[in-house]
């Protein structure tokens, strides 16, 4: 496997090319951008932040990275990886954007899956992981530093237009012309979203009913069109998971946006279970960019 750099990178303030000299990057313009000690950079303007720390705090980071290390939601990742990989041609370079990476788990296993193909099959792979939190962006950067590890928002993507052969979007927040804007024509788009019954018997411990949960498939958006039409644009990955112990059953709730939508007598009634089997259900769309 030949991890290489990721070079197109644009700058936050004027959308022009960065270069890289050294432990910066800079613009033509002038504007200079410091690669922290931990080796990951930080390109979000203060102008873009809706609060002075946005995204994921510090715990919430932990949290992620205890249960996804843990290999509790690999068949995700693995089928993910599946797609991503079996997209390119034999011996193709092939850069990839992580869209709301989180600690960099699936950008991980991503790398792994491509040691682990055959040679001929292993590609070239240029990676960079993006998300708003610091601490999901720094938690990434500690842990492999092959990869480019940016502080950013999907909103406004600091990557260079028609730069990506592919853009990863894992439980996160797509903004589609965004992703339109970097992908080459023929690239292609990877999201990963709950399905009806995900999660479900947490979420039964958590609310007192139910919502009923939309079942029809989401419309295409614009730009993109469908892999293929035999298949259907989205398919399913569903797995039984248990869960040991009260700290495990915490990182999962910690990872869902349920956290903050239960009451404090559902999460009270989380935090005292010991053991927890949950269905893993989620939608995985692959959509193309048309050449």
């Amino acid at each position: 496997m030949i991890i290489e750099p990721f070079q197109a990178l644009i700058c936050p303030l004027d959308s022009t090319p960065l270069q890289r000299a050294g432990a910066s990057w800079h613009c033509a313009s002038g504007h200079t951008f410091d690669i922290a000690r931990d080796g990951y950079i930080h390109l979000l303007p203060v102008q873009n932040k809706r609060s002075r720390d946005p995204g994921d705090s510090k715990e919430m980071v932990a949290s992620r990275r205890r249960f996804l290390g843990a290999g509790c939601y690999q068949p995700i990742a693995d089928a993910v990886s599946r797609v991503v990989l079996s997209d390119a041609p034999p011996g193709a370079a092939l850069s990839c954007l992580d869209a709301g990476c989180g600690e960099g788990y699936y950008l991980r296993e991503l790398a792994a899956a491509n040691v682990d193909a055959d040679s001929l099959s292993t590609k070239s792979l240029a990676l960079i992981g993006l998300d708003i939190s610091k601490w999901a962006v720094l938690s990434a950067a500690k842990q492999d530093k092959r990869m480019c590890w940016v502080v950013g928002s999907n909103a406004n993507l600091p990557v260079e237009s028609h730069s990506l052969d592919c853009v990863l979007c894992m439980f996160g927040f797509p903004v589609y012309a965004e992703f339109l804007r970097v992908l080459k024509p023929g690239g292609l788009l990877v999201q990963v979203d709950s399905g009806p019954d995900h999660l479900r018997e947490l979420r039964e411990v958590i609310y007192p009913t139910l919502k009923a949960e939309r079942t029809e498939e989401a419309p295409l958006p614009n730009g993109f069109e469908r892999t293929s039409e035999e298949r259907g644009s989205a398919d399913t990955v569903r797995f039984s998971l248990s869960l040991h112990g009260q700290e495990q059953i915490a990182d999962l709730l910690a990872m869902t946006p349920h956290l903050y939508r239960a009451t404090a007598e559902g999460r009270a009634r989380a935090a005292a279970l010991t053991s927890l089997t949950v269905t893993v259900d989620v939608r995985l769309t692959a959509l193309r960019v048309p050449v």
